[in-house]
């Protein structure tokens, strides 16, 4: 069992230190990368105030999105395409690496 460490992550703004086992840190990061995502995304869209309403939000939208792909309504073309995007990012942003090696 990996050793449990403190990881500081920034959601919408604010710091938290969550508690997670070492083998857990990259799944970690990724799920507040994801959230901190959702919550920026609905606090720009200026429908929502507050925070806490923020995150009501977030987590509304995030729970849809588990059931849907637990009932089997999955999009396996959405979830294609969100990769596809994420691809895309990944090697724009890995692309001035290559001019320094």
């Amino acid at each position: 069992m990996s050793e449990v460490k403190g990881v500081e992550v920034n959601i919408l703004g604010r710091a938290f230190t969550i508690a997670c086992p070492e083998d857990e840190r990259a799944a970690l990061l990724a799920a507040v990368a994801y959230l901190d995502k959702k919550m920026n995304d609905i606090q720009d869209s200026g429908r929502v105030v507050g925070s806490e309403r923020v995150a009501v939000m977030a987590a509304l939208n995030l729970s849809h999105e588990v059931l849907t792909a637990r009932n089997g309504n999955f999009d396996v073309g959405d979830f294609k395409r969100s990769v596809l995007r994420m691809n895309d990012k990944l090697d724009a942003a890995l692309a001035p690496q290559d001019k320094l090696l």
